[in-house]
Formats: C-alpha cells, structure tokens, sequence
C-alpha cells in the first residue's frame, strides 16, 4: 500500500495531478480541496494517498492532510459510494462543512453535490454518523497559492465534468463566476461555492 509520497509537483490538470518522486512520475487523482492546497509547478509536496486496486486499474488518490484521506476512506464504507461519489463529495465541500451536515442532518446540502440523490444523502447521513469519529483530524490544511494555469475557464469546466457534472451544469456554474484573474482551482472553489448557495 502507498500511504504518502513526497516529491516535486510536475503537473496539476484537476482532478489529475503528477508527482515526481526521485524520477518516477505518479499519477493522482485528487478532490479540490486538494488543490486549493497545493503548491506552484516544481515545488515539493507532500500528499497523503489512497490506492484503489481494480480488475482494469490501479488508482492513486491523494489528499492534503489524513483528516481527508480518513473521510474518504470512510464515505468508501457507505453503501452505493464510490471512489469517483467521495472525490465529488469532497471536492464540493471541505471535511468540516461535510461533517457538520452529517451531524445536523443537513440532507438538502448533500444533494446538491454531483451525484448525491435523495437517497444517498439520507444513507450518507445515516452511515456516517458513527464513521466520523474513526476519521481523525477533519480540519483542512490552509490554502496556498496556485500557479495560473493556461487557460483557468476551460480547465475548470473539465474539472467539474470529471467530478460528475453534467457538461452544461459544469459550463453554467462556471459562467456565473467572474474569472478575471482568477486561477482554475479559484473557479472551480466559487462555482461550487455558488452552486451549494
């Protein structure tokens, strides 16, 4: 199992990054709140990871700090999420806003997640009420600035359509933020921030 890696951050195309660890470049797929984290191109990082090992596949997530990898793991654990359910999950709202829907029992902000129906949001809450005490830290790391990225409008309607937007809900979320001078991980963080609003 790969529980950590440290190296030099050679790409960031949300929710795909790469991490070059002593010549081996890694790829990972990570939540937003991640991102929001990260340091520029060529700086060194330290990201904790979850390897997920399909038939067809095996997937490297990485997170900020193990208060989310914990909470990913966790939503894993919920019946009918998945690991692509739990990026989405918390790539819309960070572990604490996460955690106080669950103990509140705020089902309405659930849905508004891609992906979360109904249903899901009341088994999450339901679920969940026991697992966040097994999750750690839930507090997320403070955010470092971003490196601008070519063309931030583009990358963040792809990101959003990774994360399971549909391409036109991603497009519309999108152009209801000003992003003038904003970086990809800025639009995609406001776009969520208005859609849950």
């Amino acid at each position: 199992m790969i529980g950590r890696l440290r190296g030099e951050l050679v790409a960031k195309h949300p929710p795909h990054l790469v991490l070059d660890v002593g010549g081996v470049g890694y790829e990972l797929e990570a939540p937003m709140t991640t991102f929001y984290d990260l340091p520029g191109i060529g700086e060194p990082v330290t990201l904790f990871t979850h390897l997920q090992v399909r038939d067809d596949a095996h997937i490297l997530y990485a997170f900020a700090d193990e208060g989310s990898r914990g909470l990913f793991r966790a939503l894993l654990k919920v019946n009918g999420v998945g690991a692509k359910m739990a990026l989405a999950i918390l790539s819309g709202m960070n572990a604490d806003a996460f955690t106080r829907c669950i103990q509140a029992g705020d089902t309405q902000s659930l849905i508004r997640l891609p992906g979360v129906g109904r249903k899901t949001a009341e088994r999450l809450v339901m679920e969940m009420r026991d697992r966040l005490g097994n999750t750690g830290t839930l507090a997320p790391a403070p955010m470092a600035a971003p490196a601008l990225p070519v063309d931030p409008v583009d990358e963040a309607v792809q990101a959003l359509i990774a994360l399971g937007y549909k391409p036109q809900e991603a497009s519309r979320m999108v152009s209801r933020v000003d992003a003038r001078g904003q970086t990809s991980e800025e639009v995609i963080r406001l776009a969520l921030k208005k859609s849950l609003s």
